[in-house]
């Protein structure tokens, strides 16, 4: 199992918003034979405003979101989640990483997920369940963000059935040098055990935070012994999911942030990265100054006392 550590940094932090915090006060993982920052920057929000993964989503301000994509590099973001299904009329995720951020930087990991497909239209189609389909799809991400080699391949599942044809599938392309390190996204523990026997898995993407089931507390306890880095999505949407942020916070949650002088936002991220050092935290925004709150979470250590009250909003979830 790879050693991995955050780094040390004070108990308490009154307040994120004076000073300007990078994304090295999370910490670091190893992901696969790559160090990253345990803060990283999800892409799903940045093509349009609004709920994403709608056919009529609002396109975003293009220079916006290349503004985005260039600080949250700045902060030190050297994980950056996508997928070739990310888009909005005239707006692709993965184009706007390439025209951000391209050179890439040497210590920059991108992943992405490949498994659901969008027509042109944004219409959902049938999930690539085939090694042509597959491939199809990882060429696509690839032309899209103009690499050569993909850092990280997600394969995004639906249901419960057998993962091993579609995740040997992409063990092929990874020993044809396609793809460097291979996770899963959306899976349960059956199925991280079956892709196990075919390739090393390096993460696993499920959706967490506050109120997650107790099913996806299991599956992060066991990525844990298994040193495999948690990857959480929805960690601040939480039941609002691709809609964003919505509904009433639990009253601890309100009561952490109101007394930290900070976000509820940042607390369930401090939340969240707080359950194990091998959790990575994704999250995402279109927004400048969101961004920066969110990567200012990093900072924030809660206490024993605030993480019982919190955990209590997590079991009533």
């Amino acid at each position: 199992m790879t050693s991995n550590t955050a780094e040390n940094t004070p108990p308490h932090t009154p307040t994120l918003t004076h000073t300007t915090v990078t994304a090295a006060a999370s910490g670091t993982w190893t992901l696969g034979d790559r160090t990253v920052h345990r803060i990283g920057f999800g892409t799903m929000r940045l093509p349009q405003t609004g709920p994403a993964l709608v056919p009529d989503a609002v396109p975003r301000d293009r220079e916006q979101a290349l503004r985005v994509l260039r600080r949250a590099v700045e902060l030190g973001v050297n994980h950056i989640d996508t997928a070739a299904f990310y888009f909005s009329p005239l707006r692709s995720a993965n184009e706007l990483i390439n025209r951000a951020l391209a050179p890439y930087a040497d210590d920059l990991v991108i992943a992405t997920k490949v498994g659901p497909g969008r027509g042109p239209d944004g219409e959902w189609v049938e999930h690539a369940r085939t090694p042509e389909r597959l491939r199809a799809q990882v060429e696509q991400n690839l032309r899209q963000l103009g690499r050569d080699h993909l850092d990280l391949v997600n394969l995004r599942v639906l249901g419960t059935d057998s993962v091993a044809e579609r995740f040997g599938a992409l063990a092929e392309l990874r020993r044809a040098g396609l793809i460097r390190q291979l996770g899963l996204s959306n899976v349960h523990p059956h199925q991280l055990a079956e892709a196990q026997t075919t390739a090393p898995v390096v993460c696993v993407q499920n959706p967490y935070g506050i109120g997650a089931t107790p099913a996806q507390d299991e599956l992060l306890r066991i990525c844990g012994e298994q040193g495999i880095a948690f990857v959480p999505f929805y960690a601040i949407a939480g039941a609002g999911r691709q809609d964003g942020a919505g509904g009433a916070e639990p009253a601890q949650v309100r009561s952490v942030a109101r007394a930290r002088g900070v976000s509820t936002a940042q607390v369930r991220l401090a939340w969240t990265l707080q359950r194990g050092p091998h959790v990575l935290a994704i999250p995402g925004t279109g927004d400048v100054a969101h961004l920066e709150d969110n990567i200012a979470a990093g900072a924030l250590r809660l206490s024993a006392q605030e993480l019982a009250l919190l955990d209590e909003a997590h079991a009533a979830g």
